[in-house]
């Protein structure tokens, strides 16, 4: 007798830790710069440049890059920026079990502020959530059916999992160029930036993925124009492409996700040599996992009317994708800007990141709250502060419906902005109006016994001969024809050829007659 097994492809949760760590540094402004009268907006993002695992721990290397914009009072271009990074070295503490893994780092600046400590000299705080995971991607061994002699019998059962295809992380490559419309200035020095990632959309073809989404760039420079030292420019780049990903069809279902790794900007003069050209290059982070929904039968029970046969049955856990949903909503309010700021004269350029707080399973919906920051640089009305911004968190309250969820379900959400568009109402308020993404993918645990060994052995023959060779048995509640037809050593073949039973649907009070099959061997 041999035992037909087949693997399941499963991906489990390892173990998991984060850190929150506050980085804090003092900046003199470099001798070129002239004096800080005003700061007028900060942006950072963060640079991990090593991950290194030992003993135990995570050593993660990276660093708080910052940019911040400001006004002075001793030049006639009034707008300038200071850049500078703030390196750190953090360890992490990880389960032991995991000290060998390749673990997934995400980050998140949940705070930038920057203070200024004299005309010469700035503060930048920050807090920065480092969160590390390490996932395991295992084989679930399950027997299948049995293989050996005619009057062995086995059942089977029909179970619904989520077989893990791919899961593996790539990099995506975008290049473009920008060229200043004639009507702005030529490029003298980039003072702000701003480039995002906005609509992305993935479809699964056989072996590889088509993707396809819009780069979002901003642009506030110096421009070599003396009437007008200040320009910006707002535009979008579109991007599609194909990536190679052996394993998928396009009939499964994919969880993919992205982030720009890195991003930079570079002036290059066009072909009259003027510096109106930007080139553009952003590098995507994909995290890639595809699924498939199997349904198959694993061995649930066997016996034979002339062995003794003992499974050897042991508890497993299966993942079992509940519903992969991408719900959008609406957000709207309006911001004011403070009475200590000028007010608007236009809007230049607005930014915002969704910040979930809490996430509370409510039966088979997920209440999710959290904020919308925005931020907003505009162009004032008062000539000696000609540039300014404001922020503003517009708080959200969320039901996702998630039908089939369970109190015990795992879920994760990745929230992001499809749209984000301001208004200037008059020189005090803007409307914000916002289409946020709430991408939610469910995961049920299932657990099962599953048959891994089978001990045989020979009947006892002195018990089955004291049992009668013809037996009348009426059906109890919780009967089965195959828990007859292993009780009293036949098959279940047996049963409804003797009793003229088109299926094996019996009911209680009904009547039986059984016919010991193994009294042929004895």
């Amino acid at each position: 007798m041999e035992l037909i097994k087949k693997n399941i492809h499963m991906n489990k949760l390892k173990c998991k830790s984060s850190l929150q760590l506050t980085l804090d540094e003092d900046f003199n402004v470099p001798d070129v710069k002239p004096d800080i009268s005003k700061i007028i907006k900060e942006q950072g993002d963060i640079k991990i440049n090593e991950i290194k695992a030992m003993n135990g721990k995570l050593l993660i290397k990276g660093a708080l890059g910052f940019n911040v914009l400001y006004l002075s009072d001793e030049d006639h271009r009034p707008l300038h920026n200071i850049s500078g990074e703030i390196p750190f070295d953090e360890v992490v503490n990880m389960e032991q079990t995991c000290a060998d893994d390749e673990p997934i780092l995400k980050w998140e600046l949940e705070d930038l502020t920057t203070g200024l400590i004299n005309s010469r000299k700035l503060s930048v705080k920050s807090i920065v959530q480092l969160n590390v995971a390490v996932e395991e991607l295992y084989d679930e061994e399950t027997a299948v059916m049995i293989e050996g002699p005619e009057d062995i019998q086995y059942i089977n059962k029909k179970i619904e999992v989520t077989d893990v295809c791919v899961d593996k992380k790539d990099t995506f490559r975008i290049k473009d160029e920008i060229i200043i419309p004639s009507n702005k200035g030529n490029i003298l020095n980039l003072l702000y930036t701003d480039i995002g990632l906005n609509n992305v959309e993935v479809r699964l073809l056989d072996e590889r993925f088509s993707i396809k989404g819009i780069i979002p760039v901003f642009v506030l420079y110096e421009s070599e124009n003396e009437e007008n030292s200040m320009e910006y420019y707002e535009t979008e780049i579109p991007f599609s492409g194909v990536v190679d990903c052996s394993g998928c069809t396009e009939d499964m279902i994919d969880d993919i996700t992205f982030n720009i790794l890195s991003k930079s900007i570079e002036i290059k003069p066009d072909l009259d040599g003027e510096e109106r050209v930007l080139d553009i290059e952003v590098i995507l982070d994909m995290n890639i996992k595809v699924y498939q929904i199997e349904e198959p039968e694993i061995l649930c029970d066997v016996y034979s009317p002339c062995k003794e046969i003992t499974p050897i049955v042991r508890d497993a856990v299966y993942e079992n994708l509940v519903i992969k949903n991408n719900s959008k909503y609406r957000i709207s309010d309006r911001i004011r800007v403070p009475e200590n700021q000028p007010k608007i004269l236009q809007i230049c350029h607005a930014n915002g990141v969704i910040k979930i707080d809490d996430i509370i399973p409510e039966g088979s919906e997920l209440g999710v709250e959290g904020v919308l920051e925005v931020s907003i640089l505009y162009i004032s009305d008062d000539d000696r502060s000609p540039l300014n911004s404001v922020k503003g968190a517009i708080p959200f309250a969320q039901a996702i419906e998630l039908k089939g969820m369970k109190p015990d379900s795992n879920y994760d959400i990745k929230p992001s902005i499809d749209q984000l568009s301001v208004m200037m109402l008059d020189g005090d308020e803007i409307e914000v109006k916002a289409t946020m993404n709430l991408n939610t993918i469910v995961f049920d645990k299932i657990a099962e016994q599953i048959i891994t060994d089978i001990e045989v052995a020979e009947l006892d023959l002195e018990k089955l001969q004291e049992m009668p060779g013809i037996i009348g048995y009426v059906v109890k509640s919780d009967d089965t024809l195959w828990k007859i037809a292993k009780k009293y050593y036949t098959t279940v073949d047996s049963i409804m050829s003797i009793n003229d039973l088109e299926d094996d649907n019996i009911k209680v009070g009904d009547k039986l007659i059984i016919m010991k099959t193994v009294g042929n061997v004895l």
